[in-house]
């Protein structure tokens, strides 16, 4: 007797043929493998294992999975062990062309069936890549899609912050194991995904340590789970590009942010576009991909933007600052009041959450 958890994790430890074995258990258990398995070796005789086949399966010590095992029934937050065999792997990962065979996942596994836009863009960001990233991710969330990224550094972790701060769904997909999750900067971001019903995704062993060699393997997994890829901002040679090449070689959409042709940061994303990337200037632009994905009304839509812009203290000033820093003269001079007057109102708005200071003056701190 063996349960279903140690039966699937040895089998991923088998060499060539593993896809295979795993398409096999799915034709023999339309309703996925029990959860626990009474005689093991009839059903390895039903699947057809070699002499070979049937070591490899058997020479590894329970001790070695002991420890997953664990892990798996451990609660809080609730832990999950899909399959490929299983009937709710998720279909569009299930259509590239090297899936993972076992996908672990933290929190809500649910996220994995809905409708997925991977947003990915560099570690080193401009104050332009920050706000639009945030920004995009803030309006997609709100509009039913669920932003899926990898945990990094930067742009990522923004992405995901904009998704969360509009109550909207995020996935994070590692380069690691769920139990040791990295960068550790960002332990408390993978936290507040999973308070807010989000999920956390890896293919590799809950206590891998995170590797350079893992993550291009994290981002076919970011791109496989998504109907499309949005880069916000790279360079030629960022990651971020491996994921859009996954994502073309998957058939999915790619969309990429134009932006300053002096800022080192957006050669890859304007590079994406002479290729054939959808050029995205609006959420809209994205949005009428996915329309018939989405649930949420446009119309409760509209009315929380409109609710927002009635908020919005001095709305003559907002309007002149945008992504690119004006300084306090400039902002004076276009809405026709003295600097003074103008100072005591842009602290005003900086106390509102509207804007803040910067090098070279002032920036929209959230884009409305």
């Amino acid at each position: 007797m063996m349960s279903k958890y140690e039966f699937l994790l040895r089998i991923s430890m088998l060499g060539h043929g593993k896809q295979a074995i795993f398409e096999k258990i799915g034709q023999l258990f339309a309703n996925n493998l029990p959860s626990c398995i009474q005689d093991v070796s009839i059903l390895l005789d039903k699947l057809g294992f070699s002499d070979v086949q049937l070591t490899l399966f058997y020479e590894t010590s329970y001790l070695h999975f002991e420890p997953v095992l664990e892990w798996l029934d451990s609660p809080c937050p609730q832990k999950h062990l899909i399959a490929y065999c299983d009937s709710d792997y998720p279909l569009l990962l299930k259509q590239i062309s090297s899936p993972p065979l076992l996908l672990f996942v933290l929190g809500n596994r649910q996220l994995l069936y809905s409708p997925q836009l991977a947003m990915v863009g560099s570690r080193e960001f401009s104050e332009y890549g920050a706000q639009w990233g945030r920004y995009f991710a803030g309006e997609l969330a709100m509009n039913g899609l669920t932003i899926t990224s990898g945990l990094a550094l930067g742009l990522d972790a923004i992405c995901h912050r904009g998704a969360l701060e509009v109550s909207g769904h995020t996935i994070a997909v590692l380069g690691s194991g769920l139990a040791k999750i990295a960068p550790r900067s960002n332990l408390n971001l993978a936290n507040d995904i999973l308070a807010q019903d989000g999920a956390i995704v890896s293919e590799f062993l809950p206590f891998e340590k995170a590797r350079s060699v893992y993550f291009p393997r994290r981002n076919r997994i970011i791109s496989g789970l998504s109907l499309g890829t949005f880069v916000i901002e790279a360079s030629e040679k960022s990651g971020s590009l491996i994921t859009a090449r996954y994502a073309l070689e998957q058939n999915r959409d790619i969309f990429a942010l134009p932006g300053d042709i002096n800022n080192e940061n957006c050669s890859g994303t304007h590079y994406l576009i002479k290729q054939g990337a959808y050029l995205v200037s609006k959420p809209a632009d994205i949005l009428e991909h996915y329309c018939r994905y989405l649930s949420v009304a446009n119309g409760s839509h509209n009315q929380f933007k409109e609710e927002q812009n009635n908020s919005i203290l001095y709305p003559e000033i907002f309007a002149v600052i945008h992504h690119q820093p004006i300084p306090v003269d400039i902002i004076a001079q276009q809405v026709n009041m003295s600097i003074p007057e103008v100072t005591i109102k842009l602290l005003d708005m900086e106390l509102a959450g509207l804007i803040k200071t910067v090098t070279g003056g002032y920036i929209r701190n959230r884009l409305i």
